[in-house]
Order: structure tokens, then C-alpha cells, then sequence
């Protein structure tokens, strides 16, 4: 079955979570943690968006943001590519680190 297009609003609010691939970890230092919070800085200063709060898991990440006119695919395509080159030249590794696609949802209310 196809995928659904993702649709881009200008302005929107954004819960997006990237899974690490079959639950596996994506961090494993501090040191990726702030790798992480400064290529999503580049992003920002890049791409124009907001993130207005952020939760890094060992397997996961939280973020909400708020696009511009830049849409998120390409904000979030950006984000996930560089931070796989790195933990994959950290860890002399090949492959995919998130699994399959980023999940978002738009926040549409004050009920979300």
C-alpha cells in the first residue's frame, strides 16, 4: 500500500518521533546527546524552524516544531542523515539508524 504524501502548512506545530532501528539505541553518550542538540542548532539556523521542546531517549526522540516555509521532511531528512554519518563513522558501521520513516503529528489544538 502506497504511503500518504505528508502535507506541509507553513506555521504548523509538529510532534515528531524518530525510533532507533528495531529498538535499538541511537545514543550512546553524552557526547551524542550533544552531537544531536547541535546538529538540530545547524537545522535551526538552516532551515528557519522552532523546536520548542525536545526529549532524547536512549532509543528515541521527542521534538516539536514549529516549520516555516521549509517543510519538515526535508528538516527532519537533514537532521536523521547527518546524525546517522556520524554514529556510523563513530562506530564503523553501515546502514540505517532510525527505523523506517519519522512519525509526526500535527498539533492541532490546546487539547493535544
Amino acid at each position: 500500500m502506497a504511503r500518504k504524501p505528508r502535507i506541509h502548512y507553513p506555521g504548523a506545530f509538529y510532534h515528531v518521533m524518530l525510533r532507533g532501528n528495531g529498538g535499538q539505541n541511537i545514543f550512546y553518550s553524552t557526547a551524542d546527546r550533544s552531537r544531536f542538540c547541535l546538529l538540530m542548532q545547524e537545522g535551526v539556523e538552516r532551515y528557519r524552524h522552532r523546536i520548542h521542546a525536545y526529549c532524547l531517549m536512549s532509543n528515541h526522540v521527542h521534538l516539536i516544531i514549529e516549520v516555516g516555509t521549509i517543510p519538515l521532511s526535508r528538516i527532519i531528512q537533514n537532521l536523521s542523515f547527518r546524525y546517522t554519518r556520524y554514529i556510523n563513522t563513530k562506530k564503523k558501521r553501515i546502514g540505517h539508524l532510525f527505523q523506517g520513516r519519522y512519525k509526526s503529528l500535527l498539533i492541532d489544538g490546546d487539547s493535544y
